[in-house]
């Protein structure tokens, strides 16, 4: 151990808390929780690390700083959300809630309920996060069937009901809907309905059959056998969806299942949500282990990220063994018989399943790639015509920065898959404005250019993103370096995904599922995904920015707009008032304006 960090060591407190480790540039390594954070650090440092993963780890750390807290609890917490904030490279990556889809009920006038991913802070009710848009969609035809709510988008204020706004749609001629929109239900019975979906979205069928039953003997006290006889017909069906249903015991109550499986590097966790003795999702987590983390405190980790993203205040969590949970209102249960033993069997095998597909996977993945490569490189020039192996490919694309600031980059790939150490990315230099095609000239110039005066391996074949415009530039280039006989170009058109060939009138137009388009596809869209990382990395050190950010009320989407309409920031300036002003609005348009007169750019 260095003698700096072991003054460091010595000097840390034999309390609960976080820790932190950081390297000589002051990057976040690793955040890990502890009782006994002296204890747990001098750990890392007293032996020989148990694993290589570790060992990098403890090589890299400079310094290191801590947290003290209260409990464990509150360690358990901070780390999760120091993790999910800064993903430090030696944790496990912790996934949040933004891809799962949500119903929302619709703060508003009689409130919709329908499907969406994006959580905003409106005041609406978001009910979720669930695990698959299939199971989102289940539900929402669930309540269909049985409470029928509506579906337009009509502003029912009261006023607008009053004045007679609205008339009933054909969702009302066919039941699905009671007419709101023209006072024919009141609201308290609209409501009424919605805190049934919502006993649904969390479980409560028993409660929901309880309401309809009401509803079905008002409604034969009332004479109205027709509709009594719907809504007994509503009854039975959700008697039949709740025995299908995974139901373990409708007297156990809410818990959370989880249970893990650890196959080396690779960690693979089931989650059960269990609500009034049924479980209504499951949910699988595959992570990776980058340090020496044991399995409760991965355990313990996943938990916490998952409670929060499933939003659960289940006071009973069930576990295949025993972890440091330490928050004294949930119980941690490790069950040895009976419905919670069934639980985590189910959990289990979910899990198991799991691992099997990663084996599998990885199986084939090892057995069938490199034959299934060396296939489609068989193809490959085979079907372009080109006269040597195409081992080496390089493919080039243009971006720009709202309009401005063009960059370029060049991915590399070497026997069908990427080279990440020959990836380069280029600031333009010697192109005023926004060219694409004399970008592209540039770029393909300068690279070719070096590597023939290091006298480095040229590649067989460059792929342009971009039509004929770019691969023409591109191909002057390699002219102007002596090398058209030596390197095969094509362009790949960014819409319509045909390749296009210098001199050749008719594109190349391949099967939509064929192993050479896919291959050609896969690294165009890594060409995008180096070049969107660029711009990322320019964006955070402040390297680009626009003049038009400097403007006090110009706001991103303004700035988007005015960026595709006039290109650049010196055609806002000499764009005609009422073309800004169509474009933006009149009070947007007078500041920019005016902004550019101070600066007597106009």
């Amino acid at each position: 151990m260095k003698e700096d960090l072991r003054h460091i060591v010595q000097a840390l407190p034999s309390s609960p808390g976080i820790y932190r480790y950081y390297n000589e540039k002051g990057e976040l390594l690793y955040v890990g929780k502890a009782k006994n954070i002296k204890k747990r650090v001098s750990s890392y440092f007293s032996h020989k690390a148990v694993n290589r993963k570790t060992a990098e780890l403890v090589s890299r750390i400079h310094t290191i700083q801590f947290t003290i807290v209260h409990s464990e609890s509150d360690a358990l917490l901070l780390e999760n959300n120091l993790i999910k904030q800064y993903k430090p490279l030696f944790n496990i990556d912790l996934k949040d809630d933004k891809t799962y889809p949500y119903i929302v009920i619709k703060k508003e006038p009689f409130p919709r309920v329908f499907l969406t991913r994006k959580k905003l802070d409106d005041g609406s009710t978001y009910l979720g996060p669930f695990t698959s848009t299939g199971k989102v969609r289940e539900f929402l035809d669930l309540i269909r069937q049985l409470l029928p709510v509506r579906t337009c988008k009509l502003n029912l204020s009261e006023q607008n009901i009053r004045s007679n706004k609205y008339k009933v749609c054909l969702e009302y001629q066919l039941g699905n809907c009671k007419g709101p929109c023209e006072g024919l239900q009141d609201s308290d019975d609209y409501m009424a309905h919605i805190a049934q979906i919502k006993n649904i979205l969390n479980g409560k069928l028993g409660v929901v059959l309880q309401f309809l039953k009401r509803e079905m003997q008002t409604l034969a006290t009332d004479m109205k056998f027709e509709k009594a006889a719907t809504t007994k017909k509503k009854i039975e069906f959700l008697e039949n969806y709740q025995s299908t249903s995974a139901v373990v015991n409708p007297n156990m109550g809410d818990a959370d299942v989880f249970y893990l499986i650890r196959e080396e590097d690779k960690v693979f966790i089931n989650y059960l949500m269990v609500r009034n003795g049924a479980v209504i999702q499951s949910d699988n987590t595959e992570v990776d282990v980058k340090a020496d983390d044991d399995n409760a405190d991965i355990l313990a980790t996943i938990i916490q990220n998952t409670r929060n993203i499933f939003q659960s205040a289940a006071q009973e969590i069930i576990v295949p063994f025993a972890i440091s949970w330490g928050i004294s209102d949930v119980q941690i249960t490790v069950p040895k018989r009976g419905n919670k033993v069934s639980l985590l069997d189910m959990s289990k095998a979910n899990a198991d399943y799991q691992l099997k597909e990663y084996k599998r996977k990885k199986s084939l993945l090892l057995t069938n790639d490199n034959k299934n490569i060396q296939d489609t490189l068989r193809a490959l020039k085979q079907k372009l015509h080109l006269t040597v192996w195409p081992a080496h490919i390089e493919c080039f694309d243009n971006s720009n920065f709202q309009g401005s600031y063009p960059v370029a980059a060049m991915v590399c790939f070497k026997d069908g898959e990427p080279s990440k150490k020959d990836y380069r990315t280029y600031h333009i230099k010697t192109v005023k404005g926004i060219d694409d095609f004399a970008s592209m000239k540039e770029v393909v110039f300068r690279r070719y250019a070096r590597l023939k005066s290091e006298g480095a391996m040229l590649p067989q074949l460059i792929i342009i993103d971009g039509g004929k415009g770019q691969l023409n530039a591109a191909h002057e280039s390699i002219c102007q370096l002596g090398l058209e006989n030596s390197i095969t170009l094509i362009g790949l058109a960014k819409n319509v995904e045909e390749l296009f060939f210098i001199h050749d009138r008719e594109s190349l137009k391949l099967p939509i599922n064929d192993p050479v388009l896919l291959l050609i596809r896969k690294i165009r869209d890594e060409v995008h995904r180096f070049g969107l990382q660029f711009h990322r990395n320019l964006r955070s050190k402040g390297s680009i920015s626009n003049e038009l950010e400097n403007i006090n009320g110009v706001g991103t989407k303004t700035i988007e707009l005015l960026m595709k309409k006039f290109r650049s920031v010196e055609g806002i300036m000499n764009a005609d008032k009422e073309d800004i002003c169509k474009l933006i609005g009149k009070s947007k348009s007078d500041i920019i304006l005016d902004y550019f007169k101070k600066k007597g750019a106009r």
